[in-house]
């Protein structure tokens, strides 16, 4: 009876199987990590690297590129996924549930299209877009508009919309096959009773697919957080530091200017901006169980 209580066991835990191992593999690195962030480890004239506590972390705080980074993370993350992926893949998904297949084919076609291009492929589209006599600008000449250069003047927007771009799809998606799950007759009798359709929208479809839009959040959040060859491409952080968010900073601080320790650092900062947006979204899913 023993044996048969334990197999029933050994049979659910299966599935835990590859991220145990995933786990295993990864810990090593992970741990190694954190040891870089707290000693003065240099790429380049240095035979030993010494312990340094938590000076990396003061310097980090003390230091106003790492606070302009952040805000710049924080502006980029709200404005291109929070606000931008997340609302235009709903009005996607909403418009497309009403739209004829052929329409939903080459709408999704399209929207997909930009979210499989590599990111490195998708930045240089989005450059020549922006950049100065691009096709942006073209279009506010013929239009008898001022012109300008975008990544010049407004980078951190550029790249939010950059972003916007590339990644709504994967919210349509799940927002598409929450909206499939909602029964066609509780629309029907909202409508019957006299609800709008923004009604309908605010006290019916958006409470039914709550579970559905804290997910899709937590995962574009996080996704977006570490955007780094988009923006590198487009704009390498600049003009300046005007869009050097933390996965940049942390690159030209390992990588060039050889602070590996300091650079850890900053990634190990970001991790925990990571986390406090996880934090948040599951207590928002909490909720909701």
């Amino acid at each position: 009876m023993r044996r048969r209580g334990a197999l029933p066991g050994i049979t659910r835990a299966l599935p835990l199987a590859p991220a145990v191992v995933l786990l295993l593999f990864l810990a090593g690195p992970i741990a190694y990590c954190v040891l870089i962030a707290f000693t003065d480890l240099q790429l380049t004239g240095q035979a030993h690297s010494s312990f340094v506590g938590f000076a990396n972390f003061r310097r980090a705080f003390g230091d106003p590129a790492f606070l302009n980074a952040v805000w710049l993370t924080l502006v980029f993350t709200v404005l291109s996924s929070i606000v931008g992926q997340n609302s235009l893949g709903l009005a996607l998904a909403a418009l497309m549930k009403r739209a004829s297949r052929p329409v939903r084919a080459v709408a999704g076609a399209v929207v997909v299209t930009a979210w499989v291009l590599p990111e490195v492929v998708a930045g240089f589209l989005l450059y020549a877009f922006f950049r100065r006599e691009g096709t942006l600008d073209a279009i506010l000449g013929w239009l008898q508009l001022p012109r300008q250069n975008w990544l010049y003047t407004l980078p951190i927007l550029a790249v939010s919309f950059a972003n916007v771009w590339r990644g709504t799809a994967f919210s349509m998606l799940v927002y598409s096959a929450a909206l499939d799950e909602i029964p066609a007759e509780i629309g029907e009798a909202a409508e019957v009773d006299g609800a709008g359709g923004w009604r309908r929208l605010w006290h019916i479809t958006l409470p039914m697919i709550r579970r559905s839009i804290g997910t899709n959040l937590m995962l574009n959040t996080l996704q977006t957080l570490s955007v780094f060859g988009l923006i590198w491409v487009m704009t390498r952080g600049g003009p300046g530091d005007r869009s050097q968010t933390l996965p940049l900073l942390m690159y030209e601080q390992a990588f060039q200017n050889s602070m590996i320790g300091y650079g850890t650092a900053v990634a190990l900062l970001l991790l925990l901006v990571g986390a406090l947006f996880s934090v948040g979204y599951l207590r928002l899913l909490r909720t909701e169980v």
